[in-house]
C-alpha cells in the first residue's frame, strides 16, 4: 500500500498508508487528519483542502486545471508548490510524496 507523508500545521510529521485510486484528499481525511477541512468534500469549489507538495513529485500529478488555479489564488499561503488535495490522485507512482497542510485563512 502506497504511504503518504502529511506534515500538519504544527510540524508534525505523519506516514499514512493511502489506498490507491482515492485522491490525497480522501487518504488524509480518512486517516483522521482534522485540520484538512476538505469542506466541498472533494468538488474542486473551495480551498480547504490546500496543501503544498513536495516538488520532487510534481510530475506524477495531473497539470495545475484552471479551476483550481482560480481557487488556490483565493489563498494567502499559496506559493510554486500549491495544490488542492481534492484534485490530486494517489497511487504507486505516489508512494512517499510529502505533502504539508497550507495555513489557515
Amino acid at each position: 500500500m502506497p504511504k503518504l507523508i502529511v506534515v500538519t500545521r504544527d510540524g508534525e510529521e505523519r506516514e499514512i498508508d493511502g489506498e490507491a485510486g482515492l485522491s490525497v484528499m480522501e487518504v488524509i481525511r480518512d486517516a483522521g487528519v482534522d485540520e484538512l477541512l476538505a469542506l466541498c468534500g472533494g468538488c474542486c469549489s473551495c480551498a480547504t483542502c490546500h496543501v503544498h507538495v513536495d516538488p520532487a513529485f510534481a510530475d506524477t500529478l495531473p497539470a495545475l486545471g484552471p479551476d483550481e488555479d482560480d481557487l488556490l489564488d483565493s489563498t494567502s499561503d499559496r506559493d510554486a508548490t500549491s495544490r488542492l488535495s481534492c484534485q490530486l490522485p494517489f497511487g504507486a507512482a505516489q508512494d512517499g510524496m510529502r505533502v504539508r497542510i497550507a495555513a489557515e485563512d
